[in-house]
C-alpha cells in the first residue's frame, strides 16, 4: 500500500495580500524606488501605532540596530550591557559600534534579560552606560525593573523589538520605553517588508540623527554632516508595510489564538515546558518556544518526519560563538542562556495556520514518545 508524506506546515509563511501586491506594482511603474512617500507614510503611520514621536526607516532591523546605538550617543568604547541569547545582530551592533558587550544572564522562563541578574552586571562592571535589551520572540522584557535599573545607574537604553511589532508591557507598546527601539520587516516577522527596519523615538534630536546616519549623512541633498551609510528603505518596502500595519493586530490575535490552543494541548505533558506570559506583558508570539530537555533534537526530526517545520532559535548563545569567543567573550558566565540553547525548539504558531493545522502540530507532538 502506498503511502503519502503529509504535507509541510512551515515555520513561517508570510501573508502578502492581492491588493499589496497590486500597489507594489505601480511602486514599480512610478519610477520612485527609494525612500519617497510611501516610505515617510510608514514611518509616521507605525510610529503612530506604537505611540511614539518619530520613526525613521531603514534597510533591515540590523541597520536600525547600528543606527540607533550612534544615534543615542553610545560612545566607542562604552559597554554595554545584553543578553547572549539573541540573533547575533544584536551584538554585532555593538562592536560595529566600537562599544564593549557586557553579557548578562536570562530568566529561564521568559529568556528575555534577568532583571536581578543585569543588576548584578552592572553594579560590578565599570564603564557601563547603556543597555540593549530584546524582547525575545515577542514577549517584552520586564520593563518597569529594566527601566528602573537604567535610571539609578543613568544608562541609556535600546529596545531591540526585532520580534516584537505590537507586544505590550503594562499597556505600553514595546520600543517606546528608552532612548530609541529597533525594529525588524524581515519575511518571518509578525509585520513584513521583504526586508526592512525601523528607528523609534520620542527624541526629536535623535530622530534627526538617525535620519542621516541612513542617508549617508546629509541634512539635505549633498550637504553633509556627519559619516553616514547608505541604509534607506525601498518604496517597494515602504508600500508593502502601510498594508501590513493595517492587519497587524488582527494577526497578532491570531498568533495569540493558535498559541493558546497549542498550550492547552501541550501543557499537561511532563518532558517539555511550554511558554509564559507574565503578569503585564501582551505576548505577541514572533515565534512559540518550547524547552525539551534532553530529547529536543528528537522531537524536531519526529516532528519533520510528520511535515512540521520547526527552528531552534538560537542554538548557541553568542558568547560561545567562534567569532565572540577569538573576541575574548568566551569565558561569560550565562548558564541559562548556555541551558536554553539547548534545550529550545520553535513550532509553528504563525496566522497563515488553519484550525486543522494547529490540531495536527498537537497532536504529533503528543505522539512522541521522549523515553526511546
Amino acid at each position: 500500500m502506498q503511502t503519502t508524506t503529509p504535507s509541510t506546515i512551515p515555520i513561517a509563511r508570510p501573508l502578502i495580500s492581492d491588493d499589496e501586491k497590486r500597489r507594489i506594482l505601480e511602486v514599480l511603474d512610478s519610477g520612485q524606488l527609494v525612500a519617497g512617500r510611501w516610505v515617510r507614510a510608514f514611518e509616521r503611520a507605525f510610529s503612530a501605532y506604537l505611540g511614539a514621536a518619530h520613526g525613521a526607516a531603514t534597510s533591515s532591523g540590523t541597520a536600525a540596530l547600528e543606527v540607533a546605538l550612534e544615534a543615542a550617543a553610545v560612545r566607542p568604547g562604552a559597554r554595554v550591557l545584553t543578553t547572549p541569547f539573541s540573533f547575533v545582530a544584536t551584538t554585532n551592533a555593538i562592536i560595529k559600534r566600537n562599544a564593549i558587550p557586557v553579557f548578562a544572564d536570562i530568566d529561564p522562563k521568559t529568556f528575555n534579560l534577568d532583571p536581578a541578574r543585569c543588576a548584578d552586571v552592572v553594579t560590578r562592571t565599570p564603564g557601563v552606560e547603556a543597555i540593549l535589551l530584546v524582547h525575545l520572540y515577542g514577549l517584552p522584557c520586564a520593563m518597569d525593573a529594566m527601566m528602573d535599573l537604567a535610571r539609578r545607574h543613568h544608562l541609556i537604553v535600546i529596545e531591540d523589538a526585532a520580534q516584537a511589532h505590537g507586544a505590550a508591557f503594562a499597556g505600553r507598546k514595546v520600543g517606546t520605553f528608552g532612548a530609541a527601539g529597533t525594529f525588524s520587516f524581515y519575511p518571518s516577522k509578525n509585520l513584513t517588508t521583504g526586508e526592512g527596519g525601523m528607528v523609534v523615538t520620542d527624541d526629536p534630536g535623535l530622530a534627526e540623527r538617525a535620519r542621516m546616519l541612513i542617508d549617508v549623512g546629509q541634512s539635505s541633498q549633498y550637504t553633509y554632516e556627519m559619516i553616514g551609510g547608505n541604509h534607506r528603505m525601498t518604496e517597494i518596502a515602504g508600500t508593502l508595510g502601510i498594508g501590513q500595519l493595517a492587519k497587524l493586530d488582527e494577526r497578532n490575535a491570531r498568533r495569540r489564538h493558535n498559541a493558546a490552543r497549542l498550550t492547552s494541548g501541550l501543557r499537561d505533558l511532563d518532558w517539555l515546558v511550554v511558554p509564559v506570559e507574565p503578569r503585564n506583558c501582551q505576548h505577541v508570539f514572533h515565534q512559540y518556544t518550547l524547552r525539551v530537555p534532553g530529547v529536543r533534537d528528537r522531537l524536531a526530526r519526529h516532528l519533520e518526519a510528520q511535515g512540521i517545520g520547526t527552528r531552534v532559535y538560537y542554538p548557541s548563545p553568542i558568547h560561545r560563538s567562534p567569532l565572540y569567543r577569538r573576541l575574548g567573550f568566551g569565558d561569560a558566565r550565562c548558564p541559562e542562556a548556555e541551558r536554553a540553547a539547548a534545550e529550545v525548539l520553535s513550532i509553528p504558531v504563525h496566522p497563515a495556520l488553519g484550525e486543522e493545522e494547529v490540531h495536527r502540530i498537537v497532536q504529533a507532538i503528543r505522539g512522541f514518545n521522549p523515553r526511546h
